[in-house]
């Protein structure tokens, strides 16, 4: 979801058009018929598809119907067809605070694109789309010292607001599903896909319920539900995911005789961290200069979770958790860098924080927070520290209704990983309770996200041939499992 970990990739920026409503603009039979944005041709970084870029404009403050305007990045990779379907998928992107135009995740889409338009749309806020950015918010790539530096979002917050000329209260999903709807208006499909990721299925959703009769069929991957506020139940789903991750361990007889009593050494480990910071001597990864930092308890156990999300990654948390219980960081350093990039290139951390606090942080407490991490390793940390950020923040308007169960009968395929620790299959199963027309698959042995599976791609393609749910197998990646555990850097014990 959004902490820490993100997709990723590049992309290019071109033209203009113009737009102040939702919903109200007539219907267009198909793509580029009645098409009111300009588009031209560009070249995203690592994608050899013919690719279409262009902007349109809207109002920030889309209520008022006057004052700023913001433009929106929209990247079109058209069909492979000569005749494709009118029908776009358009892809949601997670965070909060990813850019759509930024993922690498155009191969997964092949299928899907020999006959449809894919569309990607940088949500306001996010890329090029009046970006909510924060370096301050984001750890530096550079020095270990400041990469793993123990300090609050709400320390950095007010440093970041100062740079930005918007108003923070008028990024909220709602509004940015309205500026979607404007997009398709003006790009002249009738009706289009939608595909979300992690907080793209909350948009997903959002779009579904202000704009039903727009949605032909939704993909919904790594479900977020209304009912889920983030990050309130992130330290009991990382837990979840984790104490998968230990009990495989200790079940596999290589990974136990490799790393013995490793559940009862880490949480010695977590008691040392806790008595007192860790003071680290090692040469950085990248640069090959020794250099000196302090690593606390929190530190370490927010990259714990990241590293959770993908179970590739997560084969080698067991040796990265054996060398730390023995004060080796080496391990434990180098998987940690290797996902900054990641998340500062493609994150816009003011986007995160003014969704956050307007959709999720007034609908907790701090008691909320102390409950749901009971019992965990990650305890409530997580959520206390939206909860104090959010305290700086501008304060939001959202629809009273936000919260409720979004109710549809579009044909809704959900997915979820088995193994995610953000948003795990409970919650694929509670959005499923009001979507009438819905199938819900669990992919055994995968994390965060199921595009990597190809059966969930060619359920992705199904559901889009179909046009509906109906005769679709719930059964998808029956002979996938966790990859197998580093014994060692060279991998795996065949």
């Amino acid at each position: 979801m959004s902490h820490p970990l993100a997709l990723a990739v590049l992309a290019a920026l071109s033209l203009t058009g113009c737009s102040k409503s939702s919903g109200a603009e007539p219907d267009a039979a198909g793509p580029g018929s009645a098409r009111r944005m300009a588009l031209k041709p560009c070249r995203l970084d690592g994608v050899a598809a013919q690719t279409l870029c262009g902007t349109l404009e809207v109002f920030e403050d889309r209520a008022a119907a006057k004052g700023r305007k913001i433009s929106l990045r929209v990247v079109v990779v058209p069909a492979l067809a000569s005749q494709p379907k009118e029908d776009p998928l358009f892809f949601l992107a997670g965070g909060p605070g990813q850019a759509a135009s930024r993922t690498r995740i155009l191969p997964a889409l092949e299928r899907i694109r020999r006959q449809r338009d894919i569309v990607f749309v940088d949500q306001r806020g996010t890329g090029d789309s009046h970006p909510l950015d924060c370096d301050a918010m984001n750890p530096s790539r550079t020095s270990l010292a400041e990469r793993f530096e123990d300090r609050e979002d709400a320390d950095v917050i007010p440093q970041c607001r100062k740079g930005w000329d918007a108003d923070e209260r008028l990024y909220t999903t709602s509004i940015a599903m309205d500026d979607l709807d404007d997009v398709r208006a003006a790009l002249g499909y009738r009706q289009v896909n939608l595909w979300g990721i992690s907080y793209g299925t909350r948009a997903a959703l959002v779009y579904m319920r202000q704009h039903p009769d727009r949605v032909r069929t939704a993909i919904l991957d790594g479900v977020a539900p209304m009912g889920q506020y983030l990050p309130l139940y992130a330290a009991r789903d990382g837990q979840r995911a984790l104490d998968l991750l230990l009990e495989a361990c200790a079940k596999d007889g290589v990974c136990a005789k490799a790393y013995p009593d490793l559940r009862a050494r880490t949480e010695g480990l977590l008691a040392r961290l806790e008595a007192a910071p860790a003071k680290v001597h090692l040469a950085h990864p990248r640069t090959g200069v020794p250099e000196d930092f302090t690593l606390t308890r929190r530190v370490f156990l927010s990259e714990l979770f990241s590293l959770l999300y993908s179970p590739d990654v997560a084969s080698l948390v067991p040796l990265m958790l054996d060398r730390a219980t023995k004060d080796d960081w080496t391990s434990f350093v180098a998987l940690s860098l290797g996902l900054t990039d990641e998340v500062a290139r493609t994150t816009s951390r003011g986007m995160f924080m003014a969704v956050v606090c307007a959709e999720d942080a007034p609908f907790f407490t701090e008691e909320d927070a102390e409950r749901e991490a009971k019992g965990t390793w990650f305890g409530s940390r997580m959520a206390l520290d939206v909860k104090r950020a959010c305290a700086k923040w501008p304060q939001a308007n959202v629809p009273k209704s936000f919260r409720e169960p979004v109710k549809s009968d579009i044909p809704t395929l959900l997915l979820s990983g088995e193994l995610d620790p953000v948003t795990p299959p409970p919650w694929g199963e509670e959005a499923k309770r009001t979507l009438t027309h819905s199938l819900h698959v669990v992919v055994p042995g995968l994390g965060h996200n199921t595009v990597g599976a190809d059966c969930a791609r060619t359920l992705m393609a199904e559901v889009l041939t179909r046009g509906s749910v109906e005769g679709l197998t719930p059964d998808c990646g029956a002979g996938l499992k966790r990859p197998p555990f580093f014994t060692s850097f060279a991998g795996p014990v065949p």
